[in-house]
């Protein structure tokens, strides 16, 4: 259960240990960045759903991304091929994205000479019970270079690049959909 702002949300255990478990790292060092976010937004699962899942226009909206192409694509799953950057770092790489339309999106770098690993998750689960446009979403992000330089690097403009990268999302769908129903909530994990 938790309490943002004077309501009660409710979030089945089953879906918590979902999102703790999701995926594993086997690679545990202090190269290793790792973020988890939950946020109660003014959206439906679908409308965020359909923004996260939309990875060919991510180089419209989201910083640092330059370029996102799709190599092939399945009802559950595609491959894409990103290239990011922010000065003074540029990585191409393939990602395996596997969706459940509308409940997540898991994205995990399959190749790139950056990255010894790069995942994102995405877990959306209905938000307020007397408001169908609303919906929270647990992120997740654990990354880790390669090099110990570009890992330093990162250690600098980590929180900035997270948050600039969850509020792109928020901000698409605003600017597909609409004002939200409600104004964003973060809340504690």
């Amino acid at each position: 259960m938790y309490v943002a702002k004077n309501l009660i949300l409710h979030v089945p255990e089953a879906k918590r240990r979902l999102f703790r478990n999701f995926f594993t790292t086997s690679i545990r060092n202090n190269r290793t960045k790792e973020y988890e976010g939950r946020k109660l937004v003014g959206f439906s699962m679908d409308k965020i759903f359909e923004v996260v899942a939309d990875v060919e226009n991510y180089r419209n909206f989201l910083p640092f991304c330059k370029k996102s192409t799709i190599i092939s694509k399945d009802r559950d799953c595609l491959r894409a091929s990103l290239v990011i950057g922010f000065p003074p770092l540029t990585e191409s790489y393939t990602s395996r994205v596997t969706m459940n339309r509308p409940h997540f999106v898991k994205a995990e770098c399959t190749d790139g000479k950056l990255f010894n690993h790069l995942n994102t998750l995405w877990i959306f689960t209905p938000g307020l019970k007397n408001d169908p446009q609303t919906c929270i979403i647990d992120f997740s992000l654990s990354f880790e270079f390669k090099s110990i330089i570009h890992s330093q690097l990162s250690n600098l403009v980590f929180n900035e690049i997270v948050r600039q990268m969850e509020n792109a999302f928020i901000n698409e769908a605003e600017r597909r959909f609409g004002r939200p129903s409600i104004k964003t909530v973060r809340l504690e994990r």
